[in-house]
């Protein structure tokens, strides 16, 4: 069966619209728009004609204290409630602290002799979240890029060289904090891409004893699953991840990271087993 639950739309750095994905995924078992810091897209998403077949679950990303000894922690919410006051009153903290975040970023590319006019970026954002991608955007259209993957190496990581480097550091919120607002929310606290947490990682092999360890804490304090398959993945990672997920009792996804053309290698989509995915169907309330 296809599913994907990592998905990201206009409302945040994707360049497909909530509606286009819903059309697109057509013939799919279940979808979830997973935007970053931002629901905005969920009322278009759940109205979207697609048929009664494609389950649609309501979802966000976040990014959350990595732990210590780790670099990124993005953490989707998923069967949430887009409504929910608690959330709402969180992602205003979030956007908040994104928008102090670029305004340093703003004052470093006029440092290197980058004038940004802030309308222009503005006018590549179609919900609240302005993040790096509409940076990214913005540099190749005007030339100081090829491509999006050289303006992010060249000017939007926290290693882009010391000459052209832009990037700053935003707030993250706590980890428990973050598990709290999801459950608070009705959703369940889900790890994106594992392979990601620590950057030596995603450059080569997993030590999966500390992730492990690692996230057996994280499930005491109230993570709920991870993102087991992953489109970015090898078949091995896919197995790994796989089975510390059933070994610790976490359930498991699947999902794609999904961004459009800002992510022209990723498509649309994740086969699994039913068996696979049933148990988060179920808990999401998505079962027939």
């Amino acid at each position: 069966m296809l599913v994907d639950f990592h998905v990201h739309s206009t409302a945040s750095d994707g360049t497909w619209s909530a509606e286009e994905i819903v059309r697109s995924a057509a013939g799919f078992s279940a979808v979830a728009l997973t935007d970053h810091d931002n629901t905005d897209g969920v009322p278009e998403f759940l109205s979207a004609n697609a048929g009664e077949e494609l389950k649609r679950v309501c979802g966000i990303e976040l990014s959350i204290e990595s732990g210590e000894g780790f670099d990124r922690f993005h953490l989707l919410g998923l069967g949430i409630d887009h409504e929910n006051v608690d959330l709402k009153k969180f992602l205003n903290r979030i956007v908040e602290g994104r928008n102090g975040r670029n305004e340093k970023m703003l004052e470093n590319f006029e440092r290197i002799g980058i004038n940004i006019p802030p309308d222009e970026l503005a006018s590549y954002v179609k919900g609240d979240v302005l993040a790096r991608p509409h940076f990214a955007r913005w540099l190749v259209d005007n030339a100081y890029a090829s491509s999006i993957s050289e303006a992010f190496s060249k000017y939007l990581l926290s290693d882009s060289p010391d000459a052209t480097r832009c990037y700053e550091d935003r707030w993250h919120p706590s980890q428990e904090e973050a598990f709290n607002v999801i459950h608070r929310s009705g959703g369940l606290a889900v790890m994106a891409h594992p392979k990601y947490w620590r950057n030596d990682w995603k450059r080569g092999v997993c030590d999966y004893e500390v992730a492990e360890k690692e996230l057996a804490r994280l499930k005491e304090m109230g993570l709920d699953g991870i993102e087991s398959l992953y489109q970015a993945n090898t078949v091995e990672e896919n197995i790994a991840f796989t089975r510390l997920a059933d070994k610790l009792k976490l359930m498991k996804t699947a999902g794609s990271d999904f961004h459009g053309s800002n992510k022209a290698n990723i498509t649309l989509g994740m086969e699994v087993q039913e068996s696979f995915i049933a148990p988060f169907l179920e808990a999401v309330n998505l079962v027939k």
